[in-house]
């Protein structure tokens, strides 16, 4: 955890963000912990606001504020005051972790630390749920411990009725229920998660709490955020209309590449690797790359001469420039502005006619389609021109509307394939954004998320009370114009019908549901201090498939815990069975207390450990689909345990058994000894036969037993005593031919099972995780291990 949070507190002063403000009538740069309410501060153009402020002057200010709003596109910004406005419509303020993206602005701050916009949606969230970790381990407990104990009583009154001493009777009674209580379970639990946790620090996932990766294994819901998460948080070119028909950029016909074309002449010219200031222009220029487009195509060439650059007040970029033959003047910008200056268009067939009112209505219809499916929608016009080489705002008129070109916010290539994969392993996937709903609706409609489900909107979710909202709930897939605190609400629904839930997201806005929810995950290289904060995960490379190594783990953490229990519980539970055994055939203990502690010295922790520090077998969503809390430690926990304390008492009461006939009492202990750690060291290589560490520790364990019987001084202070090659051929045969039978028998029952029942009996088996649903551990393990015992 130290150098989880070592790693976090790097990352936070490689991103810390300075203030540029006004001391002693000059500016200055500060560190943003020094700022108070009524300093005067200044933003340009690539720079974080250090807290919340209001404008006093604003040169064509535009903010990126989708950390807090969830709105991907920049927002305009200007001083004059805005009433009773909504957050994501105060266009006279900026606010703490958004990003000036153009122009720059003088304010006065107002708010900082968690008085902030962004500290105020931290500030307040309870503690996240519990981890259930511990009452299930505490669950397993309960239900071994009696038998424990009962076998240890009735070890000590068999050996009383057969007359033994009652110091030896009780001894023996007390020997067992020590040796064969399993004091390992708390750690290893522990040791689990950590091991877990380490691995996927080195995947660029940083876990601040071990406990997270047992949430992690439990989830059954992802929660995204949409802007930055499921997207790029940067827009890009979607689709070019030329007024009547719009097509993606993967089948541009010709008409849509000449409007792309004009667009591009009506951006500001980048040559010499200049950045261009609008996250528009960058769109159009590197979209229009992309499908071999130049701006003089249909022109012969293009050159630059005079511009009329955007402005917030304007609302369009006009370029002149010279093709081949003729000069002409291209426009792009907001439709109204742009549809204003122009009498004619250009219709399918490339012949330009007046424009009227019917065509006006028409493209008007056009861009309000656009616009409901999410798109940012940018007219483009041109004409020739017959005027000076300077370029005037008021000679833009009578110009010819060529089409519209599309922008929106960029879809991660790799999500869609994510969402499939989270889907294939059992986790649900939902979307919860402050953005549109209908930019909402097409991106979750293209990653395979809307699925058949609802989108439900931040206004209709404010009219649903807590029963409403629950019942509501269980069908929508899409969460849109949501506050932060309807982010919380949305978590807290769904954990009230049952579901597990993990919140992802990189903005100030999602971190009360990161907080809340069971696994918070926040996005660490463009996540805002607010959300790494409030998150059990902190994602350092932003990549979805990092989010689903995460759950891989949690998930393969629960049969690597499952297969250690198995270790621990079932090897004793047999230790219980054949001192059980040898006491009512012999009226007395088959191992002696130090024999017994040195069974779970060399069989218990270090190859319990072993195993539960290997990593994950397999990464295959399907097979990872069947574990988890219930599946793991349900009925595939009980089988295991049934076996291993099955397997460990027969080889070990053969070998004894055989050993009492040809030999001395203590000849017959010895090779029984010998046996039961035999068995489960077998058991355990077979369990853990992909990890080296785990055959390297039962190996060391079996090899240390060697000196242990066969140097005299030793021996005889375990009650043992040296044994020739007869006697180590009868353990080490028994416990071969036990191990073999631990792999034979279960495939033999299955392949019978099957037949019978035609495959019924595996559902059965599963259950948790098909048929009736996951059944509560204290009830499904307790059923399944009396029917086990």
């Amino acid at each position: 955890r130290l150098r989880t949070e070592h790693s976090l507190e790097k990352l936070t002063r490689a991103t810390a963000v300075k203030a540029t403000v006004g001391r002693g009538g000059d500016f200055v740069e500060i560190p943003v912990d020094l700022l108070v309410v009524g300093d005067v501060v200044r933003v340009a153009e690539g720079e974080v606001v250090p807290a919340d402020s209001r404008l006093l002057e604003a040169a064509w200010c535009e903010v990126d504020e989708s950390s807090l709003t969830g709105e991907s596109l920049p927002v305009a910004k200007d001083p004059e005051p805005v009433s009773g406005a909504a957050v994501g419509e105060r266009s006279s303020m900026l606010y703490a972790g958004t990003t000036v993206v153009a122009g720059g602005a003088l304010a006065v701050v107002v708010a900082t630390g968690t008085a902030t916009e962004a500290g105020r949606s931290v500030a307040g969230v309870g503690d996240p749920p519990p981890s259930g970790v511990e009452a299930r381990l505490h669950t397993l407990t309960t239900a071994t411990v009696p038998v424990t104990l009962l076998s240890g009583a009735a070890v000590g009154i068999m050996g009383y009725l057969r007359r033994r001493p009652l110091r030896e009777s009780v001894g023996s009674g007390v020997s067992l229920m020590v040796a064969a209580v399993p004091e390992g379970l708390p750690l290893l639990a522990t040791v689990a998660q950590q091991s877990a946790a380490h691995r996927l620090s080195q995947h660029e996932a940083l876990v601040r709490n071990p406990r997270t990766i047992e949430a992690l294994g439990r989830v059954d819901l992802l929660c995204f955020d949409k802007t930055g998460t499921l997207t790029e948080g940067r827009i890009g070119l979607q689709r070019v209309s030329d007024g009547f028909v719009d097509e993606a950029m993967d089948a541009l016909g010709s008409g849509q590449r000449a409007v792309l074309a004009a667009a591009l002449r009506a951006s500001p010219p980048s040559g010499d690797g200049e950045v261009l200031t609008h996250a528009t222009d960058q769109a159009v220029v590197k979209g229009a790359a992309a499908v071999g487009v130049t701006a003089g195509d249909g022109l012969g060439g293009w050159e630059p001469q005079d511009e009329q650059a955007f402005e917030p007040g304007r609302g369009f970029h006009a370029v002149l420039g010279r093709g081949r033959d003729e000069s002409w003047v291209a426009i792009k910008g907001a439709p109204e502005a742009v549809l204003a200056r122009c009498s004619a268009y250009r219709g399918p067939d490339g012949a330009g006619r007046p424009l009227d009112r019917r065509t006006r209505r028409r493209l008007d219809a056009e861009v309000e389609r656009l616009a409901q499916q999410g798109l940012r929608v940018l007219a483009v016009g041109e004409r020739r021109w017959t005027g000076a080489d300077e370029l005037e705002e008021d000679q833009l008129r009578d110009l010819e509307v060529l089409g519209f070109v599309a922008l929106a916010d960029l879809v991660r290539s790799t999500a869609a394939a994510a969402v499939r994969t989270l889907r294939r392993a059992g986790v649900d996937v939902a979307m919860i954004t402050g953005d549109h709903p209908s930019t909402a609706e097409a991106i979750a409609s293209e990653l395979g998320i809307l699925n058949g489900g609802r989108v439900l909107t931040g206004p209709d979710l404010e009219r649903l009370g807590e029963a409403d909202l629950d019942g509501a709930i269980t069908d929508v897939t899409v969460f849109a114009r949501v506050t932060p605190a309807d982010k919380v609400r949305i978590v807290e629904a769904f954990q009230r019908v049952g579901r597990v839930v993990a919140m992802t997201g990189d903005g100030a806005n999602d971190a009360p549901a990161i907080r809340l929810a069971n696994a918070g995950v926040a996005l660490g290289r463009r996540g805002t201090p607010a959300a790494r904060a409030a998150a059990d995960l902190v994602v350092t490379d932003d990549r979805i498939e990092t989010i689903i190594d995460a759950i891989v783990e949690g998930r393969a953490m629960w049969a690597r815990v499952r297969d250690a229990l198995a270790i621990l519980v079932g090897g004793n539970l047999g230790e219980v069975a054949f001192t059980l055994a040898g006491t009512a055939i012999a009226g007395r203990s088959p191992l002696n207390a130090r024999q017994l502690l040195l069974v779970n010295l060399l069989t218990d922790m270090v190859p319990a450990m072993a195993i539960a520090l290997q990593p994950p077998a397999t990464t295959s969503p399907e097979t990872l689909l069947h574990e988890g809390p219930e599946a793991s430690l349900g009925a595939a926990l009980a089988r295991q345990i049934a076996l291993r304390a099955a397997t460990t008492a027969g080889g070990a009461t053969a070998a004894w058994l055989v050993a009492s006939v040809t030999g001395r009492p203590t000849r017959a202990r010895t090779v029984g000894l010998v046996a039961v750690v035999g068995t489960q060291m077998g058991q355990t290589i077979v369990a853990g036969r992909r990890s080296p560490a785990v055959i390297a520790s039962a190996l060391a364990s079996a090899g240390l037993l060697v000196p242990i019987i066969q140097v005299p001084p030793i021996s005889r202070f375990f009650g043992c005593t040296p044994l020739g090659p007869v006697g180590w051929a009868t353990a080490v045969g028994s416990a071969s031919a036990a191990t073999g039978a631990s792999i034979v028998v279960p495939w033999v029952a299955s392949r019978v099972l099957g037949s019978r029942s035609g495959g019924a009996s595996a559902t059965q088996g599963d259950e948790g995780s098909e048929g009736e649903g996951p059944q509560p551990l204290s009830r499904s393990f307790r059923d399944h291990f009396r029917l086990a015992v």
